[in-house]
């Protein structure tokens, strides 16, 4: 989970505009107006990214910005994604934890009235170094 900033090659098409990542295979996507376009090649890209990230494969390294020429009708620009954003806002459910604990602290913890989930939650937070 990280942040990425990879090229794409945003082509004027007749209909508005296509955009290709020339390192993830597969990436691509298209938008009626430029901003639109951009607006979904971060989709597209996090998407891809994500589901690399889930599947455990690697992630491609980016091609340097300069070495792309862009063409007649081309805009070649970084598109960002955060894959632990895309993450957060996809996939709100929630997963129940079946946990082990002493019962001194457990009496402890019920008398003032913890809430077990939340500090789960804060301490995995801690622990991943996520925001």
């Amino acid at each position: 989970m990280a942040k990425y900033a990879y090229p794409a090659i945003f082509t004027k098409e007749e209909n508005g505009y296509s955009v290709a990542f020339p390192d993830i295979e597969g990436c691509f996507t298209s938008g009626a107006t430029l901003p639109e376009a951009m607006e979904l090649a971060e989709d597209a890209l996090c998407l891809m990214l994500y589901d690399r990230e889930e599947d455990g494969e690697p992630i491609p390294p980016p091609c340097d910005l300069r070495d792309l020429q862009a063409r007649t009708g081309e805009l070649v620009s970084l598109v960002h994604c955060d894959t632990l954003f895309y993450r957060k806002f996809f996939n709100k459910r929630s997963v129940k934890k079946t946990l082990t604990l002493p019962a001194w602290l457990n009496t402890m913890a019920e008398r003032q009235g913890v809430n077990f989930s939340l500090v789960l939650q804060s301490a995995l937070k801690r622990e991943l170094d996520l925001p």
